[in-house]
């Protein structure tokens, strides 16, 4: 072990112990004088903070920061409706969500907003305006407003889910609401139709349901669901549970005293979607009463364990994070607390909101990155790939004091200058319009955040960016966050939704000159898209490694490719496809700057 791995392992060791004891004056003051030490330096090893890393070098003096807010001249016109009338109802505060997903197949990113509306009792009912919108991308960012002609939605909605259920390739739309969630069918891009009852996925109608998800969890070749249920809500709950505020009175506040709800995993059996939540195992319940814990907002589907299983780990808000093991015969089992990634280091539980999951050090790291509520640093546990122990390395890598100034929802691990090193992006915004009359150092509007990976010449991977003066400078109420390639110029653009306002695509105008290369995986049967593949990209810096999902975030859908920043680099040995069925295929002469689609062979590896 070098001298700065030893200084990182006691700086571990540190941040641990003094959450423990936080309440002490000594161990705050320890940590403070722990963290200033620990200065990007110019003369630091060649070695990475916490362990060997593959990842280039990088320069001390971060990119040039250009991003451009082109919402209006891109045709986006759409306001979020959430029904906020003075009655400080918790949904309120929640949506919406967007959707990245070439819905017509004309290879371009098209966008989706999912509204709310206002509530039944409310006499300035807005429903005919506050619509679930499409927007049709034309090719070059520019977009047109579809929604008359291609979807019919309204209701109080949360988050889409995308997903092609019947494996026609044309990806289809699952929408969470307060009530009945909703199916729609893409018909060869031209228009949606109702399918909730056919498929019987509507759930509950007095349900609260936040983000969801497809997935193959059985290995069986078509596309399973799996949607996030928050509280057990309704507006007598609501106002019975009364959150208030000195000096502000009846507010918006933390889910800590509504009852909790289960999650529900839906089996495709082609026709109909079965529910087995119960036999799978995916329900916790509270040790004493008995009842549902969950307090679910995100979920993210990872093979944690490197079995070739995809298991879930969820994000609850208020009570401890569950990470459900698949066990290879169509259930699961709960071990968050095994693997630590249930609570924080002091343990508690967190106000948990967006979740993502990446190699950030292009080695076998993985990083979980979590936003959480104000004045609780963003969670980052890391682990070794196919290890149960995880730690929560958010100061370590550089996340944590900033982090704690906000209140995070959205977050992403995308490499927003292709230098070929994961960079980390969040969005926040408070829940509660008042706040800074309570709490000085809070604002309801707030700044995005973006921690540029500064690779193997920092000690701390992670350094915050200064972007005040581009599109991020811009404070918001923010939520759900998405990246992807609107332009197709190789870069990934960004879209932020805010509650209760319109939302902001911003277009990635950073100036390089690094090159990149996206891939597209074409597979067998009902997942065409691949869900739940990896793919790792070899080149002689090494190896990235992306993961195939659409499920990012918050509330929020990506295109389902693995898009990789290489940096100067134009060597790619080769790329390493590991498909669902844990076959895997080996592609050389890789040409860079270009999107690739791999399809899936008739003569793939078994991968033992």
């Amino acid at each position: 072990m070098t001298e700065q791995q030893s200084d990182i392992e006691r700086l571990r060791s540190a941040v641990r112990l003094s959450a423990i004891v936080a309440v002490a004056v000594v161990a705050l003051a320890a940590i403070v004088v722990l963290i200033a030490r620990y200065e990007p330096v110019s003369d630091a090893p060649n070695e990475a903070p916490v362990k060997k890393s593959v990842m280039p070098e990088a320069p001390l003096a971060m990119p040039t920061w250009r991003f451009v807010d082109v919402t209006e001249r891109a045709g986006i016109d759409f306001l979020h409706e959430n029904g906020a009338r003075g009655d400080r109802f918790l949904p309120e505060t929640m949506g919406g969500g967007v959707a990245l997903f070439d819905f017509d197949l004309d290879n371009d990113l098209d966008l989706l907003f999912v509204n709310s509306k206002s509530w039944p009792h409310d006499k300035t009912d807005t429903t005919d305006a506050a619509r679930t919108s499409l927007f049709r991308n034309d090719g070059s960012m520019k977009f047109t407003d579809v929604t008359s002609t291609h979807l019919d939605v309204v209701g109080y909605g949360i988050a889409p889910a995308i997903g092609d259920i019947n494996g026609d390739g044309y990806p289809d739309l699952f929408i969470t609401t307060v009530g009945s969630n909703r199916l729609l069918i893409n018909h060869q891009g031209k228009k949606f139709v109702e399918a909730t009852t056919k498929y019987d996925v509507a759930g509950d109608a007095t349900a609260f349901s936040t983000c969801a998800t497809f997935l193959d969890f059985d290995r069986d070749g078509d596309l399973d669901l799996f949607v996030c249920n928050y509280v057990d809500w309704s507006p007598e709950i609501d106002r019975s549970v009364d959150f208030r505020l000195t000096g502000v009175g009846r507010a918006y506040g933390p889910p800590t005293d509504f009852p909790g709800s289960t999650s529900w995993l839906y089996r495709n059996d082609g026709d109909v979607f079965t529910d087995v939540t119960d036999k799978a195992g995916v329900t916790v319940r509270n040790a004493q009463t008995g009842e549902p814990s969950g307090k679910a907002l995100a979920v993210s589907v990872l093979d944690i364990n490197n079995d070739g299983w995809q298991d879930l780990f969820i994000a609850n808000d208020t009570v401890r994070n569950f990470l459900f093991i698949n066990q290879k015969d169509g259930t699961f089992h709960e071990e968050g607390v095994t693997y630590g990634i249930a609570f924080d280091p002091s343990g508690s539980a967190t106000g948990a909101m967006g979740l993502d999951v990446a190699n950030y050090q292009n080695d076998t790291n993985l990083g979980i990155a979590i936003g959480n509520f104000a004045n609780e640093m963003s969670s980052f546990y890391v682990g070794e790939a196919g290890s149960s122990v995880f730690s929560d390395d958010a100061i370590v890598v550089g996340i944590g004091a900033s982090t704690r100034k906000v209140l995070t929802f959205g977050l992403f691990f995308f490499d927003v200058d292709l230098d070929g090193r994961l960079d980390l992006f969040n969005v926040n915004g408070h829940i509660e319009p008042k706040i800074a009359t309570v709490q000085a150092s809070q604002s309801y509007r707030q700044t995005p955040q973006l921690f540029w990976n500064c690779g193997r010449n920092c000690v701390r991977p992670f350094q915050l960016a200064d972007t005040g003066n581009t599109a991020f400078g811009q404070a918001s109420v923010a939520r759900g966050a998405v990246a992807g390639d609107l332009d197709r110029d190789g870069d990934l653009d960004v879209v932020i939704t805010n509650v209760g306002a319109k939302p902001s695509v911003v277009r990635n105008d950073v100036p390089t000159t690094h090159r990149w290369l996206a891939v597209a995986l074409h597979y067998q049967g009902a997942n065409l898209y691949a869900i739940g593949a990896r793919v790792d990209l070899i080149s002689s810096v090494g190896m990235q490694t992306q993961y195939i999902t659409r499920t990012r975030s918050y509330l929020s859908q990506f295109e389902p490719i693995a898009h990789f920043g290489l940096g100067e680099n134009t060597a790619i040995h080769n790329i390493k496809v590991t498909w669902p069925n844990g076959e895997v295929q080996f592609i050389d002469e890789v040409e860079t700057n270009a999107y690739k689609r791999i399809n899936y062979p008739k003569s793939a590896v078994k991968n033992e």
